[in-house]
């Protein structure tokens, strides 16, 4: 393995990011599970794509942003939303909205202003102080009313919201042979990545496959094609029953990309889903530019509906975004509305855009059965039979 000098407070975040993590490689021998090079690569403070103060959100990618989240794409997104949390809040008897990676604070925004006086208090729970600055300038008029945590309480009351949190939590990587799984790590590598800029590349990676006892959630190993690359989720699932045995009374909804169980695990899905996003460009390669672009993995809605099951929520519904928003009026919102507008909000309904590969799933404790019987999100094209 080359070595490598220490990390130095001049050295640029690229190279101090790179040392960061082939530090933790060499303190788990060398070999450093996938899961943990994407939380480093995400999450180091003041080093990992999210914590270095970079604008990941926007609408082009002359604003030096990654990517567009449906909140900068259109407000109707929250305002939407804001009719299903408030039904929530109703029904549960709550006044508290937390919100879970809050990003630019543009949904934040879009909630305050809809739901009005209904929300006593707005909790945010981000770990990036580059982007609570952000978020602190965005909601500037009602911070009052908001506040920031690092951590969840032993007790919550109220609705939580989660848009694209759960697809940016580490995933495992395990790699099919054709007799066994092998869980995919990371290895330092030989030298700068081809192509790659001055300094993003210093500090570069290989795969590298070790044996385990870990497989993916489907019973029938001959489904699986030799050569299968797929992820499992162990923290998303394990985020949903913490927050489970925290949520007291109330309710969640999570709106992610993904897929049932047997759709992730599809037999032809054998690259996996693992996705890195720069320029509002997508690539494959997360051991490229470690640290300069986002790393993403499509949830297993099965597998959360299951964590929220068995540590104690009920599932309220499952469905596509698209038929989430229109139960929740946002065709209504739409009536009068200029052209760009109408543009971009299509942009959050049909399939070949948002609509169809971004899912909604609600779930709750504690809430009136007026409210959990028929939540208005799921009102029509309800799937949870799928899971």
């Amino acid at each position: 393995m080359p070595h490598q000098q220490p990390a130095s407070v001049s050295a640029p975040p690229p190279q101090r990011l790179g040392a960061l993590i082939r530090q933790a490689s060499e303190r788990q021998g060398g070999w450093l599970p996938f899961d943990r090079f994407m939380a480093l690569a995400l999450y180091a403070p003041g080093l990992g794509y999210y914590a270095r103060g970079s604008r990941q959100f926007g609408m082009l990618p002359s604003s030096g942003s990654d990517f567009v989240t449906a909140p900068e794409l259109s407000p109707l997104f929250g305002q939407a939303l804001a009719r299903q949390v408030a039904q929530a809040l109703e029904g549960s008897g709550t006044d508290e909205v937390w919100e879970f990676g809050a990003g630019s604070g543009a949904l934040a925004l879009q909630l305050l202003e809809a739901l009005g006086p209904r929300v006593r208090r707005y909790t945010i729970v981000d770990l990036s102080g580059s982007l609570r600055e952000r978020q602190r300038e965005r909601l500037a008029l009602h911070l009052e009313r908001v506040c920031w945590v690092d951590e969840l309480p032993e007790a919550m009351h109220g609705v939580v919201v989660g848009n694209e949190v759960l697809d940016a939590m580490p995933v495992q990587l395990l790699h099919f042979d054709g007799v066994r799984w092998l869980e995919r790590g990371v290895v330092a590598g030989l030298g700068p990545a081809a192509g790659a800029a001055e300094g993003e590349g210093a500090s570069t990676w290989a795969w590298a496959d070790r044996p385990t006892e870990l497989h993916p959630p489907v019973d029938d190993a001959a489904l699986f094609v030799p050569g299968t690359v797929t992820e499992i989720h162990p923290q998303a699932e394990a985020f949903i029953a913490t927050l489970a045995e925290r949520l007291q009374r109330g309710a969640a909804f999570f709106i992610d990309y993904g897929f049932p169980l047997a759709e992730y695990y599809h037999p032809q899905r054998v690259g996996g889903t693992l996705m890195c996003h720069r320029a509002h460009l997508a690539d494959t390669d997360p051991l490229v530019d470690v640290g300069a672009k986002d790393i993403t993995a499509h949830v297993n809605f099965t597998g959360i509906a299951l964590a929220a099951q068995d540590a104690g929520l009920e599932v309220l519904g499952y469905t596509s975004q698209a038929r989430f928003l229109m139960n929740c009026g946002v065709l209504g919102l739409l009536e009068g509305a200029d052209l760009r507008t109408t543009a971009n909000a299509q942009k959050l309904l049909t399939e070949h855009e948002m609509g169809e590969l971004f899912k909604v799933i609600g779930l709750a404790r504690g809430c009136e059965a007026s409210f959990t019987t028929a939540p208005i999100g799921f009102a029509q094209g309800d799937r949870t039979h799928t899971l």
